[in-house]
């Protein structure tokens, strides 16, 4: 392995308690790589909590149950997590693109078992493409064969902002960079379906910000700047004989959630063929390094114009645990 991770020697253990010490050397790499790996779903949604800055304690329960009948009996959840606004909490991370989550029965009571055992109430991370929501499972309900919760669903009972600290946001419209590119030799001229296409050698000149309607700004503070980064900007060229000036700006539609901003963060601090390790992450004392605090930076870029409004989720339903 490239980068040897500092627990590595808990990792060849797990694995050779399951292999045996005569197990195949590849096949012992082959299944620490794997576990280096992690399970993608439960660390992403784990160093979402950390970063969202509400989180007192996030860390995994181990799964491997004895005796092995109590499986038939409890069903150990993924995570135990304790919140500035409430814990200690059993939380199960599920990933489903459907518009429907369902459990089954059987596995739908050893959960509640386990929890109803441990007195603690039981939550629901549900990743749906790229967007999390945080639920009480008793939300899970029984449809005809199954227990059945709906993305609306999920979506009006979230409790991601007021446990974890996620906000969804608009960046003002106009907000952007902009880049003045001086043409300084022509390289060459080539026919084209609608004329000629030029090469040029170019040269960045000058770079500006703007804030909602299109002023310019000077003095943005640095992390205001980068929340640009976070947002689908719409791209757009002005062209002079001598000039380019190249726009990214914040269109008037689009909403954003705090803990997807975050993917957009670590997708521009790494090389573009470079996949996000979330395990790595979770051992990482700083998980971004452009934006110390996202909820500051976002009231900052409100103050200075870039961020239009921020909104904070409620609940329909605020579970018994908070009140």
């Amino acid at each position: 392995m490239t980068d040897t991770p500092p627990d590595i020697e808990r990792l060849i253990q797990d694995v050779l308690a399951d292999l045996g010490f005569d197990a195949d050397a590849g096949e012992v790499a082959r299944r620490v790589r794997k576990l280096n790996h992690g399970l993608p779903a439960e660390d992403e949604f784990a160093v979402i909590c950390a970063w969202l800055g509400r989180t007192g304690l996030l860390h995994k329960l181990d799964q491997h149950q004895i005796p092995a009948r109590s499986k038939s009996d409890f069903q150990v959840p993924d995570i135990l997590a304790m919140f500035e606004a409430g814990g200690p909490l059993l939380i199960e991370v599920k990933v489903c693109n459907d518009r429907t989550l369902s459990f089954k029965p059987d596995y739908h009571a050893r959960l509640m078992r386990y929890a109803d055992q441990m007195g603690l109430p039981l939550l629901l991370a549900w990743k749906h493409y790229s967007l999390w929501t945080l639920v009480d499972i008793r939300h899970v309900t029984l449809a005809r064969k199954n227990f059945n919760i709906s993305h609306g669903e999920a979506m009006r009972q979230n409790l991601l902002g007021i446990l974890a600290g996620d906000v969804a946001f608009k960046l003002a419209e106009g907000a952007g960079i902009h880049l003045d590119i001086a043409k300084e030799q022509l390289i060459e001229t080539r026919p084209s379906d609608d004329g000629f296409e030029e090469t040029w050698q170019m040269r960045v000149t000058g770079v500006h910000f703007t804030v909602g309607g299109g002023a310019v700004r000077t003095d943005l503070h640095p992390e205001t700047t980068q929340l640009l980064a976070t947002w689908d900007l719409e791209s757009f060229e002005e062209h002079s004989p001598t000039h380019i000036r190249q726009s990214f700006t914040v269109g008037a539609e689009g909403i954003e959630f705090a803990h997807r901003a975050l993917v957009c963060l670590l997708a521009w601090e790494k090389r573009a063929d470079e996949p996000t390790n979330w395990r790595t992450l979770l051992r990482s004392p700083e998980i971004t390094r452009s934006i110390a605090h996202f909820g500051a930076a976002l009231e900052r870029g409100l103050a200075e114009g870039v961020v239009h409004h921020i909104l904070h989720q409620q609940p329909v339903v605020t579970p018994d645990f908070m009140c």
